[in-house]
């Protein structure tokens, strides 16, 4: 039986402007629930796997909301600790051709923010687990906040838990004096499967090949694989603890317009997906969040690398036609597309 998955992190109100309006063009947001740790824990378990997220939320009944929310797709929220002042809120101005999507965080002195490692029982929350997962937001919040996830990787290994972490470069989020590589230097010392885009290694970690701009790649649609190989051999060389190095690749040809695919690093062979061209995006928020649970799902249940970055990709394609930060496909769905099904015929 394969054994649960633990995530912990932040999760959020998301409010959004209805389809593709402006920031208050009408007086309406739409008001769901997201976040890179939780959307992992809800696309496991979507994916039938025992998921468990691990958070800070106050008493209240926009957090009763939020942890309904996470129970109604089969996520166990027992271990969420109800303290703290506030729920975090970020706002979503969805971007369509050439505007690209904004967001604006209102997240200071949320309930996880301030929450600390001895809030927590390690025991109870890592209880027959066999995977943990972490990423680079939740250091970034605050220095209680990093604390509090240093602790969390340390306590993992501990009792030999596999560790992943999306390195997940937030530029908006690193305010409390230290630099985003002072923390996640440490923190990925214990991680053995890093995930990351075309620049966390880079400004998460300091980690890169070459000097350059990664953005002019990915706006031209022109990815150079060699550099991706060599940069996840040099990850490897820096973080020697690493097992993978999993890295998606976007070329933003719009905010309509993307090709996605992405590689996997093992120490011994560099694999490139498939490339999916996706045309008229839905939603790409939480698009790197449900390649993590893609990975995770495959190498978890013990599938083959190539199997395990082709699940996770077409699993993150996917998720870009789904409105919401959580990917809400199937397995079916996901081995589908794999398969090479991507007509989106009507199934009657």
């Amino acid at each position: 039986m394969t054994k649960r998955v633990v995530t912990l992190g932040e999760i959020m109100l998301r409010l959004k402007p209805v389809g593709f309006e402006r920031f208050f063009q009408s007086p309406t947001l739409e008001a769901t629930f997201g976040g890179g740790e939780g959307n992992v824990a809800l696309s496991l378990a979507n994916f039938g796997l025992d998921a468990a997220f691990v958070t800070a939320l106050p008493m209240n009944p926009i957090a009763d909301a939020c942890i309904r929310f996470l129970r109604g797709y089969g996520v166990d929220t027992k271990n969420i600790a109800r303290q703290g002042e506030r729920m975090g809120i970020y706002f979503l101005e969805a971007g369509a051709n050439q505007r690209p999507s904004n967001v604006v965080y209102d997240r200071a002195h949320s309930s996880i923010s301030t929450a600390h490692a001895a809030d927590f029982n390690w025991d109870t929350i890592f209880e027959n687990a066999g995977w943990f997962h972490i990423t680079g937001i939740t250091p970034a919040i605050s220095e209680s906040a990093a604390t509090l996830s240093l602790k969390a990787v340390q306590e993992a290994k501990a009792r030999g838990i596999t560790v992943s972490c999306d390195y997940n470069f937030r530029k908006k989020l690193w305010k409390y004096g230290k630099s985003a590589p002072e923390v996640m230097g440490e923190l990925v010392k214990f991680v053995d499967v890093g995930i990351a885009n075309e620049e966390d290694c880079q400004r998460s970690l300091g980690v890169s090949v070459s000097e350059g701009d990664w953005e002019q790649g990915v706006s031209s649609g022109e990815l150079d694989t060699a550099r991706y190989q060599a940069l996840a051999e040099k990850m490897f060389a820096t973080f020697p603890n690493l097992k993978y190095q999993a890295i998606t690749l976007r070329e933003s040809f719009s905010a309509s317009h993307n090709g996605w695919s992405g590689c996997l690093y093992n120490g011994s062979k560099f694999l490139v997906s498939q490339r999916y061209g996706i045309k008229d995006i839905v939603d790409r928020v939480g698009g790197g969040d449900s390649f993590a649970a893609g990975l995770i799902y495959g190498l978890h249940t013990g599938m083959t690398d190539e199997n395990a970055l082709s699940f996770s990709v077409a699993a993150s394609c996917l998720k870009h036609s789904i409105s919401g930060d959580v990917n809400l496909s199937t397995v079916a769905e996901v081995q589908k597309l794999m398969a090479g099904d991507g007509s989106g015929r009507v199934q009657r």
